[in-house]
């Protein structure tokens, strides 16, 4: 049986806009194993991206347990929950975030040295990394200087720094071309297999839908189905 990475327990979560309460996730339970592609779809406000959110503690569910390679994130102090969201989980969005007065390199680098100091191997690192995305000829541009899809790819680079346990992915390619789409998922694809890396991305794209081992449909705030590819 292969080993577990994310647990999800009876998930939900609630928004409040004044007396207004909106019910986004209503009971979400799921398991993903260790350098299994997962993808989420459904239609949009389903609850996918929320979804996503929690699983990488960026945000706190109402009620429910979210558990990351067995570590119960509801126990972490804030400051933990930041060290724990740095070290074990990357995170790609739809837009790069990139700062923009920093090199491609630099921009690799920021994560690693938020909790620690940034060492001469994390620096060969990141050099590596930027060569698996194949902008090694990049790493002293900064993001004005590169394409949507260059900036993707960096920002790839940049959640796989810290070797996170997992990797999550809203709509990365929601700002690309067709091309540039079907190079980073397979990018991803790719570093999946070098790397075991663990994949849970939120896309409506095909092209990674049919690629995936596993594929989650949210339906009003629920599992509605779940298909199996391997």
């Amino acid at each position: 049986m292969a080993q577990e990475i994310i647990r999800v327990e009876d998930l939900h979560k609630t928004y409040f806009s004044g007396p207004v309460q909106v019910e986004v996730l209503k009971g979400i339970s799921l398991s993903v194993s260790v350098g299994e592609v997962v993808v989420i779809k459904g239609p949009s406000g389903v609850g996918k991206s929320t979804l996503l959110h929690l699983i990488g503690a960026l945000d706190l569910p109402t009620s429910g347990k979210v558990y990351i390679d067995g570590q119960d994130l509801e126990q972490l102090s804030n400051s933990d929950m930041a060290r724990f969201r740095n070290k074990s989980i990357g995170f790609v969005f739809q837009f790069h975030h990139l700062l923009p007065e920093f090199t491609a390199y630099e921009n690799v680098l920021l994560p690693s040295f938020m909790h620690e100091p940034l060492t001469k191997e994390k620096q060969e690192y990141a050099k590596h990394l930027l060569g698996e995305v194949g902008l090694l000829h990049r790493l002293d541009h900064k993001p004005n200087e590169l394409s949507g899809g260059e900036q993707q790819r960096v920002a790839v680079a940049r959640a796989l720094i810290n070797k996170p346990k997992v990797l999550l992915a809203d709509e990365p390619t929601g700002n690309l071309d067709r091309k540039n789409s079907d190079m980073l998922y397979e990018l991803l694809l790719d570093l999946n297999k070098k790397l075991n890396q663990t994949l849970v991305i939120v896309t409506h794209d095909e092209h990674i839908t049919l690629k995936a081992h596993r594929i989650i449909e949210l339906d009003d705030g629920r599992i509605a189905n779940e298909i199996r590819r391997d």
